[in-house]
């Protein structure tokens, strides 16, 4: 059991976190995997006082978390901080050719990871994002989310992160079950793909 009591637990990322939450009501944890593991993890742990937050942001890429690290994270002094973010920085360079090179990815993502380690100690979940081919225009990005994939990866080892690999997870599952099934549209989740996400959460925490 790794989630200690008393532990405070941020959510941190762009739309597949945020999942409708209403930003006016700061305890609000949206319709997704952070509310599934909230709710999860309180009826599994109920001896443990554990407190979730949600602050991710629909639209965001990596440099919008650094701009907003202070006030959404390091001012809320979590003691678990999990991330899911890149999809964004690769989804612009094609429909908005405003692509975010994987060098300034990774400078950026190392920022607020450095800082997080600096100010809070706290421990890091850093979860991988995912894609699939719905529709079939989402293959070309491939070229584009793998390096970043990678620097993940890479920045998961140097800060001794629990990693969640959530894009080979959803590759996986879509052998047994169509894609559209786990995600309408290759990047957000469905209710079962949302599923699928707290539960590896929860896993990697060894909570279940």
């Amino acid at each position: 059991m790794k989630i200690e009591n008393n532990a405070i637990i941020l959510f941190q990322g762009d739309s597949v976190t945020d999942a409708g939450r209403i930003k006016e009501n700061l305890e609000h944890m949206g319709m997704g995997y952070p509310k599934l593991v909230s709710t999860i993890f309180s009826s599994l742990h109920p001896e443990l006082n554990v407190k979730f937050i949600n602050r991710g942001v629909s639209g965001n890429r990596v440099r919008d978390l650094k701009e907003r690290w202070d006030e959404d994270c390091l001012d809320l002094k979590p003691t678990w901080v999990s991330i899911l973010i890149g999809i964004n920085d690769c989804w612009r360079r094609y429909d908005s050719n405003d692509p975010t090179e994987v060098e300034k990815f990774k400078e950026d993502y190392r920022y607020i990871l450095q800082k997080t380690k600096d100010n809070l100690n706290a421990k890091l979940i850093l979860c991988e994002p995912f894609l699939l081919p719905v529709p079939e225009d989402r293959r070309k990005w491939r070229e584009d989310l793998d390096p970043k994939i990678n620097a993940i990866r890479e920045l998961a080892r140097e800060f001794k992160a629990i990693y969640i690999p959530l894009d080979g997870l959803f590759t996986k599952v879509s052998i047994s079950k169509e894609t559209s099934f786990w995600t309408p549209d290759g990047v957000h989740p469905s209710a079962a793909g949302h599923g699928l996400v707290a539960k590896a959460w929860l896993n990697a925490v060894e909570a279940l």
